[in-house]
């Protein structure tokens, strides 16, 4: 419960406060989003199955985050940013609908 309310606040606290974001991260700004919605994603199937460890949250929506940033700019470093970029998404992409449809499949019974 604490971490829906946290994300709820930073969502709130993100649209009144409307913060800039660094020119030089821009790029990545997807990147984390992404990965932190494969997190609360998989955070909610977690509390659906009656399995959610606030701790295992919290690390891996840290670990998503970061290490989708570090494979998109290592892919930066090495010339091949935006395919490294589509790949991250893709996959995390699958996983978000993966959850997204075990959480339908919980609720829904279908």
């Amino acid at each position: 419960m604490i971490a829906a309310l946290g994300l709820l606040l930073g969502v709130v606290a993100g649209l009144l406060l409307q913060p800039d974001v660094p020119v030089a991260l821009e790029q990545y700004l997807p990147i984390a989003v992404v990965a932190a919605l494969d997190a609360v994603f998989g955070g909610l199937r977690a509390f659906l199955d009656g399995i959610f460890d606030d701790k295992v949250f919290v690390i891996s929506f840290v670990s998503n985050v970061v290490l989708a940033a570090a494979i998109v700019f290592m892919g930066d470093q090495l010339g091949v940013g935006t395919q490294l970029q589509t790949g991250v998404i893709v996959v995390l992409g699958i996983r978000i609908f993966s959850n997204s449809a075990a959480i339908r499949r919980h609720l829904f019974h279908a």
